[in-house]
This record gives C-alpha cells, structure tokens and sequence, in this order.
C-alpha cells in the first residue's frame, strides 16, 4: 500500500512526506535508514540505542570490577600524566 510519493532532486536529495514523518515519528535531525530486503528498498526511522545496549557493546562478558572513588580518580591522574607526556 503506498503511503505518498517524493521525487529525488538533481543533487540526490530526498523530502520525506508528512504523512510517513508523522507516522514514524520524524522530526527535524531524525536519522532514517535505508535497507534492501529481498529486492525491496525499505526506509525506517534508524534505531535508537539505549544505555543498555552501549553497556552491552562495552562490557559483552561481564560488568566490570567495582573500584572505590579513590581508584577512580588514581586512574584518572595516571591517565593525564601519560597524556601530557606525548
């Protein structure tokens, strides 16, 4: 079922109607993807990643070790002497 149509500008460009920006909930900076499925170009708004799924990228086997404030700012301070010494 078509929704609406747009037409490709001579630089590439592309309007997205506002009836798909209002069923997929587009504002001004949404990000949409364009995928190919079985022949098939398909555009959906780009999914937004949760603190869930970047602490899962970051950490894939398991959370890492507690560290007391002093270890944390120990670290920090050993970060920046290294930094300042390039």
């Amino acid at each position: 079922m078509k929704i609406a149509a747009s037409r490709i500008t001579a630089q590439g460009q592309v309007s997205v109607p506002a009836e798909v920006r209002r069923r997929l909930g587009l504002v001004p900076g949404s990000t949409i993807e364009w995928d190919e499925e079985a022949s098939v170009v398909v555009v959906r708004r780009a999914r937004q990643h949760t603190s869930e799924d970047v602490h899962h990228v970051l950490f894939p086997d398991a959370p890492p070790a507690a560290r007391s404030l002093a270890q944390l700012k120990q670290g920090i301070r050993e970060r920046m002497k290294r930094r300042a010494r390039r």
